[in-house]
């Protein structure tokens, strides 16, 4: 079959993109260059500032709900009893969160940006409306699935839109503010839930997702006007529906299921050389092997586009978004667990202690767009952000049973600024290296990435926790159930077990905590490594195409 149209936009020597991300050249055109803009209208005023607070909107509500129910199952499995499916209240979401982040991508190139958008915001409103009136288990997590759908299609829509109402010179400022109200929901979540179900019920999790989501959906449709670059590439309604790769999808999320669910019962549920552990990591090497092939025979209609991902600053920034952001979603996960468990935290008390986290990333996310901006570096920032997030991650795998305030508030904020530094720059390095048609695309390459790379890291971090947790409570609290401790949680040690037991069992919590934080040095760490991948011959690439001394 001949192929399709929008291949041939690559294919003009004279193409700036073409020219701007050639393989093995990663320059970041993030600069004043005004050659970019010249024909480009972009939205100024009250109009741009209300498309940015609709954006970071419904950032905040996608991400609000990969944590929010974190603090909130407890009173959601008391409510529809039962621990049965606990399982699939994370994994629905993160299975349509992260099978179809590229679908929706190539969904914005094909069809009108505007309307996919607020179709994305349509289907996660249903999905929490689902979620907040579910009478039982299997609609929660009906709920859940369509939560994750509709998140994964704001996340590249939000990205995409911005690479389209910011000119170059100032793209890197506004999406360090999206990519903040990511960050901040991330931690702010379990805090959020942990109110909501300690205080009103676990349901306003997802009643709240309604009126915000609707607001932010109203702004988008009456001040946002998508430009002539962001036209639908033409296709016929066949082509289209080819370009969704429906197939990638499916094995993409049948994968995810059985890693998390072989992760989740391997040492627990079951042995790890029992049949069903060992089946579903057998499916799920097979399934990786067969999307890898697919992809690879499907060519421009892949998910991961072959001819985008062989570009430096594509599969750089593809593979940063999966291990350093993956290393911050164990560290969000697992410092309030340290919280409740360790420091006697309620729910509420644990994300108050984040705030550290929160102020200090939000902060270096501003301070990074604006420095790119400014300069039109983004490497050199990039490595110095990875590198501080390295050392924090090392400082927070010290935290123990005695740590005192001082060093875990200083610990967070330097994790803050590492993490809020580097954790937006896959988005802006990837779009920075491709030409107006393919900024959706590299947008949902990456976001596809970051969501596979965090589920990936934070499911095995929970598995090696339990385990590390199930093997040490012989010793630290001997005649304690391992299963009872685990389904207690860690707000109610206290008053679950006895006094005497209660030191052993928080020590045996630290034991799990701590592996789980080295698993989060090996994620920064190998993120570190790959941005390195940017360096060529001791220089940076600046931006316009010359090299920068290392001021690393």
């Amino acid at each position: 079959m001949a192929d399709p149209p929008e291949n041939k936009t690559n294919e003009n020597p004279d193409d700036t993109s073409s020219q701007r991300a050639t393989l093995g050249e990663p320059q970041l055109d993030l600069s004043k260059d005004a050659a970019n803009e010249k024909e480009t209208e972009y939205p100024e005023g009250w109009k741009l500032v209300c498309i940015i607070i609709a954006l970071m909107m419904g950032i905040f509500l996608a991400s609000l709900d990969m944590t929010i129910v974190a603090t909130a199952i407890p009173k959601i499995t008391d409510e529809f009893h039962g621990l049965d499916k606990v399982s699939w209240y994370g994994a629905a979401f993160f299975m349509t969160n992260g099978g179809f982040q590229s679908s929706w991508g190539k969904a914005y190139r094909y069809f009108p940006l505007k309307t996919i958008f607020l179709v994305t915001v349509i289907v996660f409103e249903l999905g929490s409306l689902v979620c907040a009136a579910a009478p039982d288990s299997t609609a929660f997590i009906v709920g859940r699935a369509l939560n994750g759908l509709g998140a994964a299609g704001i996340g590249t829509g939000a990205y995409t839109i911005i690479g389209f109402v910011a000119p170059p010179r100032r793209r890197a400022v506004y999406t360090g503010f999206v990519g903040m109200s990511f960050g901040v929901a991330c931690v702010a979540g379990p805090l959020i839930g942990g109110v909501f179900a300690d205080r009103v019920t676990w349901r306003w999790c997802f009643w709240i997702n309604l009126p915000v989501g609707g607001a932010a959906a109203l702004m988008i449709l009456l001040f946002f006007h998508a430009p002539a670059a962001a036209k639908p590439v033409p296709a016929t309604w066949r082509e289209k529906i080819l370009q969704m790769d429906f197939v990638g999808v499916a094995l993409v999320m049948g994968a995810i299921v059985c890693f998390m669910l072989a992760l989740q019962y391997g040492g627990t549920t079951a042995p790890w050389g029992s049949g069903l552990v060992i089946g579903l990591l057998v499916g799920f090497v097979l399934l990786v092997a067969a999307f890898i092939a697919w992809e690879i025979s499907l060519g421009e209609r892949a998910i991961i586009i072959p001819r985008l991902f062989r570009r430096q600053a594509v599969w750089v920034s593809c593979g940063f978004a999966a291990t350093f952001v993956g290393a911050y979603f164990m560290v969000i996960y697992y410092l309030p667990i340290y919280f409740q468990s360790v420091g006697d935290a309620s729910p509420t008390m644990s994300g108050v202690y984040n705030l550290p986290l929160i102020v200090a990333n939000t902060v270096a996310m501003i301070s990074s767009g604006a420095i790119i901006s400014a300069t039109g570096l983004a490497v050199p920032v990039q490595l110095v952000g990875a590198a501080i997030g390295v050392v924090a991650s090392g400082l927070l795998y010290t935290l123990d049973t005695d740590t005192g305030v001082g060093k875990w508030v200083g610990f967070q904020i330097i994790g803050g600024v590492g993490w809020g530094l580097a954790f937006q720059i896959p988005i802006i390095a990837g779009q920075a290296s491709v030409g107006p048609e393919d900024i959706s695309a590299v947008t949902a390459m990456v976001l596809f990435f970051q969501c596979i790379g965090g589920t990936a890291f934070v499911t095995a971090a929970q598995s090696a926790f339990v385990n590390t947790l199930v093997r040490t409570l012989p010793t630290t609290a001997p005649g304690i159930d391992p299963a009872k401790v685990i389904a207690t949680g860690a707000t109610a040690i206290r008053t679950t077990f006895p006094a005497e037991k209660v030191v052993g069992i928080v020590e045996a919590y630290m034991a799990g905590i701590k592996v789980a934080l080295a698993m989060a040095i090996a994620g920064a760490g190998i993120g570190f490594f790959i941005a390195l991948c940017n360096v060529k011959g001791g220089r940076l690439a600046s931006s316009k195409g010359k090299e920068a001394p290392v001021t690393v």
